[in-house]
């Protein structure tokens, strides 16, 4: 969550990022009068309880009927205290519901509006001429089923829409690519680890994944834990309540998990093939840092995903993602899209947030500085993920349904240069 201080004291930096992400400004006046309420409501109760114990000194000394009187003061004074206190942990609670449903503050630059009003930063590569080379254009799901490496019609019914098998050299290709990718984060720091996919739902909350985006999440009300969409959500909360030692630079975690999204309001979206599906595998890079280094580290992830985009020979472009379409823990979001030549667009394939303080405050994790202890700073960014087959597929195809194999898959396809159809 934001900072309830830097709310107090800037409100208008507040309904500024509100308005930039089209969400309510209103919400920010709600919080300053429930925290108005509550600290009024402990203002007296402070007051009475000082009281109390006052009242309580005079009782021990006070003999006879004035006994009796101000223990019948005490007795009311007793409930009032009872009651004060009630009315500042429902201001409190009040306070603190609505500020949890501000999202993070937009950092500066980041364009308003929704998710049309991206702002391109810079583009790498440049899509093929497929007619230019006398390459009938096929996409990703017609060149999988070429190569034996992905079945939808399996995959509907054994679980329905939207699930499917790969297959054959199309699970060797997510190992290769998710392996790399792994490889790839390893070599620059980052510590691996294979992380759970099920979470309570206070690790849920505190990275900023319920509220308006429940409806993207699967939750098994039996059990009360959730399933998580990306590897970020065990990440985050893996130090929840901990005091860091960053003094030697940032902590950084290399997530290998599956991930499941409802992709609620996505009907119609990307229905065919592996693009916007409910299962699939990812590695996602996540670190926690000082506040000062957080734009830093951002820029650092970023360059790590546009490093393994190259390798993977992939035309792509970065996008700075408008207010509008951040998700609530991000202040900044760069996105890598590459260039899919079945639609003629961009996809994306790569995301990195730059969350500042905001889910560390949520899940209470700081960091112990010469002035007392601080909330650290959290960001995260895909480096690997199911959804790079489409890629993949689609830009390094050849005209007789084989597939080129970049140089830094290689190793994990035993050396393979290219991927053949199977008769």
């Amino acid at each position: 969550m934001i900072d309830l201080a830097l709310l107090r004291s800037d409100p208008e930096r507040v309904r500024d990022s509100q308005r930039m992400r089209g969400d309510s400004i209103e919400v920010v006046d709600q919080v300053l009068a429930a925290d108005a309420r509550r600290r009024a409501a402990l203002t007296d109760f402070e007051q009475a309880r000082a009281e109390q114990r006052s009242l309580g000194r005079e009782v021990a000394q006070a003999k006879g009927d004035h006994k009796e009187a101000l223990l019948a003061c005490t007795k009311d004074l007793a409930q009032r205290v009872k009651s004060l206190q009630a009315d500042a942990d429902a201001a409190d609670a009040e306070a603190r519901e609505l500020l949890m449903s501000i999202g993070n503050l937009a950092e500066p630059g980041v364009p308003a509006g929704g998710a049309d009003d991206f702002a391109v930063l810079r583009q790498q590569g440049t899509p093929r001429d497929f007619a230019a080379e006398g390459v009938p254009v096929r996409d990703h799901l017609e060149l999988g089923e070429g190569l034996k490496a992905i079945d939808m019609e399996r995959g509907a019914k054994v679980s329905g829409a939207r699930f499917y098998f790969l297959t054959g050299v199309g699970a060797q290709l997510e190992l290769a690519i998710l392996n790399a990718a792994m490889g790839v984060a390893t070599a620059q720091g980052f510590s691996p680890m294979i992380t759970p996919t099920l979470v309570r739902p206070d690790t849920m909350r505190g990275t900023g994944f319920l509220g308006k985006h429940s409806d993207e999440v699967y939750y098994l009300e039996k059990d009360d834990l959730y399933l998580t969409g990306t590897s970020e959500v065990a990440l985050a909360g893996y130090h929840t309540d901990e005091i860091l030692d960053l003094s030697d630079g940032p902590l950084r975690y290399a997530g290998w998990s599956a991930c499941y999204r409802r992709e609620a309001g996505s009907a119609g979206r990307d229905t065919r093939g592996i693009i916007r599906v409910h299962q699939f595998h990812k590695v996602e890079m996540f670190s926690y840092t000082r506040p000062e280094d957080a734009a830093d580290e951002h820029d650092r992830f970023l360059a790590i995903q546009e490093s393994m985009l190259q390798a993977l020979e992939l035309p792509y472009r970065v996008i700075d993602t408008a207010a509008g379409d951040l998700g609530t823990s991000a202040a900044r979001k760069y996105d890598c899209e590459a260039w899919l030549p079945s639609q003629q667009r961009w996809m994306e394939l790569t995301s990195t947030s730059n969350c500042t303080t905001f889910q560390a405050r949520r899940l209470a994790i700081r960091e112990r500085g010469e002035d007392g202890t601080r909330a650290v700073a959290t960001v995260n960014g895909t480096i690997g993920t199911t959804r790079w087959i489409v890629a993949l597929l689609e830009n390094h195809q050849q005209a007789d349904g084989s597939v080129y194999v970049p140089p830094m898959l290689r190793p994990y396809l035993g050396g393979a240069e290219l991927l053949t159809p199977v008769a």
